[in-house]
C-alpha cells in the first residue's frame, strides 16, 4: 500500500468517526440565530460584547492607557529582580506570533468577499474593543501565575479561574474553580495539536505545494519532519527560546507584510480616497450583502473574533511568564495585541484587496467559491507578479511562529493535567512534533472544525471568569497607575513602602 493510498484511508476513518461528533459540536458552540436577513452566531456576540462591557468598566482604557502599554513595551517602567522569565516586548511577541497567521491572509480575503469592503470597518472596531477583553485575561494571568522553583512561569485560564475564583469568593469556590481549570487546560490542548499545529503545517504545505507546481506524499513526509524538527528545537528551549525566536521572527514578518501592502497601496495612491470611502460607506450601506449594515457587521465581527483571540483565554498563558511584579503592567502591554493583529494587518490585507481589486475578488463577491489565500495573492500579484513566492514564505514564517507558540500554550496546559516531570514534558514535545509530521500529510478537517468548536468553548468560560474576577483587575490596574505616577515623580518603585517612609519621616 502506498503512502498516498494509506494517508487517504486515514483521513477517511477518522472522518467518517468523528464527523458526526464535529457537527454536533459545531452546530452547540457556533449556533446562530437570524438577523436581519443573516446569521449571528451567539458565541461571536459573546465576545464582542464582553469587549464593550470592559471597554466600559474600565473607562476606555485600550485609548486611554495606549501611550503607557507603548511606554511599557519599551522597558520605561521595568523594575529589577522581578519573578519572570521574558520582558515585555518578548511576551507580546510571543502572544502575537500565536494569532498572527493564516488568517489574516485568508480570512481577510474571505470577510470582503461575503461582507463587502464594509466589514473591514466592523472589524476594526470589534479588534478595538477586543484590547479591552485581552488587557483584562492577561492582568488576571499574571496576577495568579506560578513561579516554579527553577524560574519558570506557568499561568492561563487554567490558573486564575481555579485561584482567583477562590480569592474572591473563599474556598466554597475551590472546587468549581478546580472543575473549570482542568476543562480550561483541556480545550487549550485540544485546540493547539489540531488547530495551533495540525492545520498549520497542513496548510503550509499546501501553499508551497501549489506554488512550485504540486508535490507528493514523500515530499510532504519531509517537509513534515523539517517542520517538526525545527519547533521541536525551539520547543526544548522553553519559553525563552520561543521568546527569542519570535522576538525576530513577528517584527520581521509583520514588516515585510506591511511593506508588500503599502507597495500595493502607494501604487494605486490615486484610488485610496475611493477605497476608504467605500470601507466606511459600505459599512452602513453595504451593496450585494445578505443582511445588509447587519450582514457586514456579522462578518466583520466574527473576522476579528476568530483573529486575535480576545476573550478567549490562550494568550495569558504567554503573557504570565513577563518580568514584572504589577500584573496590570503587562495586560497593558497585552492590548496592544489586538491593535498589531487586527487593527493593522488584517485592515492593511483589506484594504489591499480593495484598492487592487483583482478578478478572483470580484468573482467571489459575484458567488464563485474561490479561496481566501487566492484572492490576496491576486491582489499582490497586480503589482508584484512574483509575489505568490514571497506570499508563501510568509504563510511559511506564520505558521512556523504559530505552531512554537501553541506548542508553549499545549506545554502549559499538559503540564496542568500530568505534572511538570521532564519525563512528561518530552512526551509531550515528542506527540506535539508526531503532529506537525502529521499535518503535512493529513488534512483531519473536521479534527480541525472540533478544535475550533472546543477553543470557542473556552470563551464561555473565561468570559465568565472575566466578569467575576473584573473587580480585581481595578485594583491592579489603580496599583500600577500608583506605581507609574510614582516612579515619573522620581519615587521608589513600591509606592507603599514610599508612604511608610514618608509617615516614619513625619
Amino acid at each position: 500500500m502506498s503512502l498516498d493510498s494509506m494517508t487517504k484511508s486515514v483521513d477517511e476513518a477518522v472522518s467518517g468517526f468523528f464527523e458526526p461528533i464535529a457537527q454536533w459540536l459545531g452546530e452547540v458552540v457556533f449556533y446562530s440565530v437570524p438577523v436581519a436577513g443573516t446569521d449571528l452566531p451567539l458565541i461571536v456576540a459573546w465576545l464582542v460584547v464582553a469587549g464593550l462591557v470592559f471597554t466600559s468598566w474600565f473607562g476606555f482604557v485600550q485609548f486611554r492607557k495606549f501611550k503607557l502599554a507603548v511606554d511599557v513595551v519599551r522597558g520605561k517602567f521595568d523594575e529589577k529582580g522581578s519573578d519572570g522569565e521574558v520582558n515585555h516586548f518578548q511576551a507580546l511577541t510571543a502572544a502575537v506570533s500565536g494569532t498572527v497567521g493564516l488568517g489574516n491572509i485568508a480570512g481577510v480575503a474571505v470577510a470582503v468577499s461575503i461582507g463587502g469592503p464594509g466589514a473591514t470597518f466592523w472589524m476594526i472596531l470589534c479588534g478595538l474593543l477586543g484590547m479591552a477583553s485581552k488587557f483584562v485575561e492577561v492582568t488576571l494571568g499574571v496576577k495568579y501565575r506560578e513561579v516554579h522553583e527553577d524560574g519558570t512561569v506557568s499561568g492561563g485560564p487554567m490558573h486564575y479561574l481555579r485561584k482567583g475564583l477562590v480569592d474572591r469568593f473563599g474556598e466554597g469556590a475551590k472546587t468549581a474553580g478546580k472543575v473549570l481549570a482542568f476543562a480550561s487546560a483541556v480545550m487549550v490542548l485540544f485546540f493547539g495539536l489540531f488547530g495551533g499545529n495540525l492545520f498549520q503545517a497542513n496548510q503550509s504545505y499546501t501553499q508551497l505545494a501549489s506554488v512550485t507546481g504540486g508535490g507528493s506524499s514523500t515530499y510532504a513526509l519531509f517537509f513534515g519532519l523539517l517542520i517538526a524538527a525545527l519547533v521541536g528545537l525551539v520547543l526544548l528551549g522553553g519559553l525563552r527560546s520561543v521568546a527569542s525566536v519570535t522576538s525576530r521572527l513577528v517584527p520581521a514578518m509583520a514588516i515585510m507584510y506591511i511593506l508588500a501592502c503599502l507597495v500595493v497601496i502607494l501604487t494605486n495612491v490615486t484610488v485610496v480616497p475611493d477605497a476608504v470611502g467605500k470601507i466606511v460607506s459600505e459599512a452602513f450601506s453595504p451593496k450585494g450583502v445578505t443582511g445588509g449594515i447587519i450582514g457586514a457587521l456579522i462578518i466583520g465581527f466574527k473576522r476579528a473574533a476568530f483573529s486575535n483571540e480576545a476573550g478567549l483565554g490562550s494568550a495569558p498563558i504567554a503573557h504570565s511568564a513577563v518580568k514584572t511584579k504589577h500584573p496590570a503592567s503587562e495586560g497593558l502591554v497585552a492590548l496592544l495585541e489586538p491593535f498589531i493583529d487586527t487593527v493593522v494587518i488584517c485592515t492593511m490585507t483589506a484594504l489591499t484587496i480593495v484598492i487592487a481589486s483583482p478578478k478572483s475578488w470580484l468573482e467571489a463577491r459575484a458567488g464563485e467559491d474561490i479561496g481566501g489565500v487566492t484572492i490576496t495573492s491576486d491582489a499582490f500579484a497586480t503589482v508584484m507578479p512574483w509575489f505568490p513566492y514571497l506570499l508563501t514564505f510568509a504563510v511559511l514564517l506564520f505558521a512556523f511562529s504559530t505552531m512554537i507558540t501553541w506548542g508553549y500554550y499545549c506545554l502549559k496546559a499538559w503540564t496542568h493535567m500530568f505534572g511538570r516531570s521532564k519525563a512528561s514534558e518530552l512526551t509531550f514535545k515528542v506527540i506535539y512534533c508526531l503532529f506537525a509530521v502529521a499535518g503535512s500529510l493529513l488534512t483531519l478537517q473536521t479534527l480541525i472544525d472540533m478544535a475550533d468548536a472546543v477553543l470557542f468553548m473556552l470563551a464561555v468560560i473565561n468570559i465568565i471568569g472575566l466578569y467575576l474576577l473584573a473587580p480585581i483587575v481595578k485594583r491592579e490596574l489603580d496599583s500600577f497607575l500608583d506605581f507609574v505616577k510614582s516612579r515619573k515623580s522620581g519615587g521608589s518603585d513600591d509606592p507603599a513602602k514610599e508612604s511608610v517612609d514618608a509617615g516614619v519621616d513625619a
